[in-house]
């Protein structure tokens, strides 16, 4: 879409307001709103936001970050191909942004242009990667100030005709919103949780992937609002119920998108050396990755043994405990459907740079010639402490600390990310790891439920 058919567009819909968006450190989907009359100018230069903007953390304080003083601006810049009518909200749409400097590059802290420096690096290999992020979440009403998941008595059984019958109203509205912005669902599904669903979309290129996943939550969220619902993609919004994930289903093509190269036809798992060189560059980062994918507070109440979510980086073939999980591909479509499932991942990330850090780290396999330790047939927590030495796997962190530490140590992450983004993503992570651990449960859910 260029800019004389996107300004037609908004005209004929009769838009009043387009959000400008993006996405912080803390994984917070941030916008300012421009009204139409102002469309033309702001879809070419931008629209003026401090640099202290990304010291924001999730509780709202502005934390001291060398270069991200409140003072010079940045450019938040559309991306022309992201625009969308919101169709839960009256005369409005959205368009996500790039932040740039003035010179209109990456001013060294922009999330979207880490996720594009991955993809330029997999195509400067011939690469092309295909991705999906596959979302859990809960539907709650607020009751006397607090939430309470919204569900049958006594919970619907999961995968239930119950659960469908009870959710389906919002679930169809829900899918033609998504589909109203050209982002296609495969499945909608009523999850363990009580109040918890899953849905499910179609895989993309990398950086649609990332833009579909924030579209994704705004939707989800907005649509449910509408009906006096709240939508929490927090972690673990119930500390008594199951998590919820935003697990990345993803393989890697030639760049003319004719073949998969995760897909092997002469390997007995049809999966290739190529992806296992890829899986053992995301098992070896994985304990810093998660600070990345997995990164709030509350995403270590998630990342629990024998929970579906993984707690060590195995990774195995359909093993729904692996960090990994290498899918088994539908009949007669072996080829296409080659995927690998990327467990250790939660809603509360910012989807570009978790993505962007999977792509980093899964490359850094290919360049190496790594070769995965093998594979885990059954759930990890299983295996006696000498069979997980001899599998060569270990824990991730139990903490955002320790995942904090992880990233901060690994070289090879922290200079993909850059110096800037490296050190404010760090210093804005520690303080809200040092003020959850400071608080109670109560608090940690209260500035956990709704945020991203």
């Amino acid at each position: 879409m260029n800019v004389v058919e996107l300004l037609d567009l908004a005209r004929r819909e009769d838009i009043a307001l387009i959000r400008f968006e993006y996405c912080d450190f803390s994984g917070v989907a941030r916008t300012k709103a421009v009204n139409v009359s102002q469309l033309r100018s702001k879809l070419s230069e931008g629209v003026a936001l401090t640099r202290a903007q990304m010291s924001i953390n999730l509780l709202e304080e502005v934390i001291d970050v060398e270069g991200m003083a409140p003072i010079g601006e940045i450019r938040i810049v559309p991306d022309l191909e992201t625009f969308s009518i919101l169709p839960w909200s009256p005369r409005s749409a959205s368009i996500l942004c790039d932040q740039l400097d003035h010179n209109r590059k990456d001013w060294g802290a922009c999330p979207r242009s880490f996720l594009k420096g991955a993809i330029d690096k997999a195509s400067s290999m011939g690469l092309r990667i295909e991705a999906a992020f596959e979302n859990e979440y809960y539907l709650a009403t607020e009751k006397d100030g607090k939430f309470v998941a919204l569900d049958v008595p006594n919970h619907a059984p999961v995968y239930s005709s119950i659960g469908h019958d009870f959710y389906d109203f919002l679930a169809i509205e829900t899918i033609e919103a998504l589909e109203a912005q050209s982002i296609v669902v495969e499945q909608s599904i009523n999850e363990y949780g009580a109040g918890q669903r899953e849905i499910a979309i179609r895989y993309s290129d990398a950086l649609r992937a990332a833009d579909n996943q924030m579209k994704f939550r705004d939707t989800i969220r907005g649509v449910a609002l509408k009906h006096g619902i709240y939508a929490s993609f927090a972690p673990k919004p119930f500390p008594d119920q199951i998590g919820s994930g935003a697990h990345v289903h993803f393989s890697v093509w030639d760049e003319a998108k004719e073949h998969n190269l995760f897909y092997s036809k002469d390997d007995p798992k049809s999966f290739s050396a190529l992806g296992r060189s890829f899986i053992a560059g995301v098992a070896l980062h994985l304990p810093a990755l998660v600070a990345l994918t997995a990164p709030s507070y509350n995403s270590y109440r998630r990342l629990t043994p024998s929970a579906w979510a993984s707690a060590t980086n195995a990774w195995g073939y359909d093993n729904k405990e692996a960090a990994l999980r290498v899918t088994s591909p539908f009949y007669g479509r072996e080829e296409h459907s080659m995927n690998v499932e990327y467990k250790p991942s939660d809603p509360s990330a910012n989807p570009y740079l978790s993505l962007g850090g999977l792509i980093y780290a899964g490359l850094d396999g290919i360049e190496r010639g790594l070769v995965p330790n093998p594979p885990c047939d059954k759930d990890p927590a299983k295996y006696s402490q000498e069979e997980l030495k001899r599998l060569g796997v270990v824990s991730l962190p139990s903490s955002m600390d320790q995942a904090l530490d992880n990233l901060e140590r690994d070289s090879y992450l922290t200079e993909a990310l850059g110096e800037m983004r490296a050190n404010g993503y760090l210093k804005v992570r520690r303080s809200e790891a040092r003020a959850f651990s400071e608080a109670d449960l109560e608090f940690e859910i209260a500035n956990h439920f709704y945020k991203f």
